[in-house]
């Protein structure tokens, strides 16, 4: 429906954009804008890989116990995001639609925080749940109206490119950060879940405050609608995401890049420790390509410039495919040529996202040009989930696959043909996902060109409130 209203829009999208050359914001300010990013970023790590065995270990929390947990509380976030989402476009006060959300999702974000990673008074799974359900909550609160935000506080094509590469290049670094610590922990207390536990919660809490108060005083937030979006119901929420065909593009390419890229983690130290007899590298190389994964966003920001975003986000896709696959040559026991290839992935690593994230506030232009409505953050909040399913996907195909195909982890003799299946699951699993994904986006019809068109509809419109919808 929206493509058939604005057709003008796309004619000529070959063309450059007749618009004059946008305002950089400052460097500083959007590193202070993205200062939110870290300790958002830094909770990914230990909710995904160490609280659960630090739960069970250390706690005595049972396995099923924390699987069945774990899975609700992933639901619940999962149901939280589209909530948030429209509530912060319906916000309207003078603090900010997407600051009154980040300022309370930061409060109730810190207080479970500290109650998750500190737990002085032990863990009972009713404890558990409902840390966890403040914890998922306070997190949507924080990061559905940043995303929003970041894709309203420039209204340049290439400019929102820059800003989703400072949350990049942040949320790596704060990822980095968390891998570090659990490792230096085990070089001077070993085995000390609790420490390990703690470092990794101090982390966040003590960048929580700072980051809130760099993010929220950053930038102003852009003039509100003259007229709120009005509240959708579930359904109808779902059937308006669902029928515009830019976005659902966008999130089935994200879908199959958070999967390839989460095969190929879960199945990581799998790889290094029994395909390749080397379990002494499996953490080493892990880190490796997060420290070459900091300085990947920059150089897909540039070529993003001068390519556009689908056509950087195919070419990075591709890239990724050629890398996976391959990992089909690396014979076990010797280093040099997976050492390569896992250097070669930080590099590559998030120039999917880092286009798509971008992606998802023009296709809200060009939906707002089309309906008169802002629904940015409804359709971040989908985005999200999107990711966060494919998260789930990844360890629900990859584990139950390379075990179909007679891997145990737990065995040191596992067969040759067990061997051979793990690499090529871990090989092609990521490699196909990651060439749906650039076809999913290729031949994308919302470039820097139309963008322009859209633009300078919607500021036309803006400065003149009762015009009517085009």
């Amino acid at each position: 429906m929206a493509t058939a209203i604005n057709s003008d829009i796309w004619r000529d999208t070959g063309a450059a954009a007749a618009t004059t050359p946008p305002d950089r914001l400052p460097a500083g300010r959007l590193l202070a804008f993205s200062a939110v990013a870290l300790p958002v970023a830094a909770a990914q790590m230990p909710l995904n890989v160490y609280l659960p065995a630090i739960l069970a270990q250390h706690y005595g929390v049972p396995l099923a116990v924390l699987g069945t947990i774990f899975l609700i509380e992933k639901i619940w976030g999962a149901i939280a995001d589209p909530i948030i989402g429209s509530l912060s476009d319906r916000t309207r006060n003078r603090f900010g639609r997407r600051r009154t959300w980040i300022a309370a999702g930061g409060a109730v974000f810190g207080l479970s925080a500290l109650l998750l990673f500190f737990p002085v008074w032990g863990v009972t799974p009713l404890y558990l749940g409902l840390v966890l359900f403040a914890f998922y909550l306070g997190w949507s609160m924080i990061q559905i109206p940043f995303l929003a935000w970041s894709g309203e506080i420039s209204r340049d094509y290439n400019e929102r490119t820059r800003v989703a590469t400072y949350q990049l290049v942040v949320g790596s670094a704060a990822l980095l950060l968390v891998l570090v610590l659990p490792t230096l922990v085990d070089q001077f207390r070993p085995g000390d879940g609790p420490l390990k536990l703690g470092v990794m919660g101090g982390l966040l809490l003590i960048t929580l405050v700072p980051s809130l108060f760099l993010t929220l005083r950053a930038f102003p937030e852009p003039p509100l609608p003259e007229v709120p979006p009005q509240r959708l119901p579930f359904g109808q929420a779902v059937r308006l995401v669902a029928s515009n065909r830019l976005l659902m593009r966008i999130l089935a390419s994200d879908f199959a890049v958070t999967l390839g890229q989460n095969i190929r983690g879960t199945l990581f130290v799998f790889f290094v420790s029994a395909y390749m007899g080397l379990p002494h590298w499996a953490s080493g190389l892990f880190l490796l390509q997060f420290i070459f994964g900091i300085s990947a966003g920059p150089i897909w920001m540039k070529i993003g410039y001068r390519l556009g975003k689908h056509r950087a986000a195919v070419t990075g896709e591709l890239v990724q495919v050629a890398i996976n696959l391959g990992l089909l040559f690396v014979v076990p026991g010797q280093l040099g040529l997976l050492i390569a290839l896992t250097v070669a992935q930080g590099f590559a690593q998030g120039s999917g996202n880092l286009m798509l994230r971008s992606m998802v506030a023009d296709v809200a232009d060009e939906h707002r040009l089309a309906t008169g409505e802002d629904r940015t953050a409804l359709f971040y909040s989908v985005f999200s989930i999107s990711m966060k399913a494919a998260m789930a996907a990844a360890v629900g195909i990859a584990l139950p696959l390379v075990a179909w195909l007679g891997f145990d982890p737990a065995s040191s003799t596992n067969s040759p043909d067990a061997l051979k299946g793990l690499l090529f699951v871990f090989a092609l699993g990521p490699a196909l996902a990651h060439l749906v994904s650039a076809a999913l986006v290729h031949g994308f019809p919302l470039d820097a060109a139309a963008h322009a068109r859209i633009r300078a509809s919607l500021d036309q419109r803006d400065a003149t409130p009762d015009a009517h919808i085009l």
